[in-house]
């Protein structure tokens, strides 16, 4: 069912103990430091391998998460922001993550920009509760996500580079 390269990336992703929610007070503080630990290895063993797509923060209760994510279509990088919040019953339910200015602009995606990760992520989530955490939300969630629907988008024009205005 999981390809070979997917086994690889998820053997190499830190998996999570506590099982706990924003709500659990010094649970949470917990696992937040497990998933920092977790996205910490993640993001080193892609920069490793030369798969570096995004990056991530969190305000200081961990419950909203924010940052960027690319991804590169024949040498041209396209970026855009990421945002999601901790779900009030995670770790059971996983965060819905959102890429708020393609909103509207594909079937895979809901109202807010939240990407559609129900039939593939969510099933395969919920067997790894509390195991699984952000990383393997970005790695399992969003990165086929824009793997798939990024260069459809492209293709049909949906979408356009944007170059950089050079920095000063």
């Amino acid at each position: 069912m999981v390809d070979e390269a997917t086994k690889r990336t998820l053997a190499e992703i830190t998996l999570l103990k506590t099982k706990a929610s924003p709500r659990d007070g010094e649970l949470w503080v917990q696992r937040l430091k497990e998933e920092y630990q977790s996205l910490i290895k993640y993001v080193q063993n892609n920069k490793a391998s030369d798969n570096d797509w995004f990056r991530l923060e969190s305000n200081k209760e961990g419950t909203r998460w924010f940052g960027k994510c690319w991804y590169i279509h024949e040498l041209l990088k396209y970026e855009f922001d990421v945002e999601f919040d901790i779900p009030v019953t995670y770790p059971t339910t996983a965060p819905e993550i959102a890429l708020p200015e393609l909103d509207g602009k594909t079937a895979k995606m809901y109202r807010g920009g939240k990407i559609c990760m129900t039939d593939h992520f969510k099933p395969l989530w919920a067997r790894n509760v509390p195991k699984f955490g952000i990383a393997h939300a970005m790695a399992l969630g969003l990165g086929p996500w824009l793997a798939v629907e990024i260069p459809d988008l492209i293709e049909k024009g949906i979408i356009n580079y944007k170059e950089k205005a050079a920095e000063k």
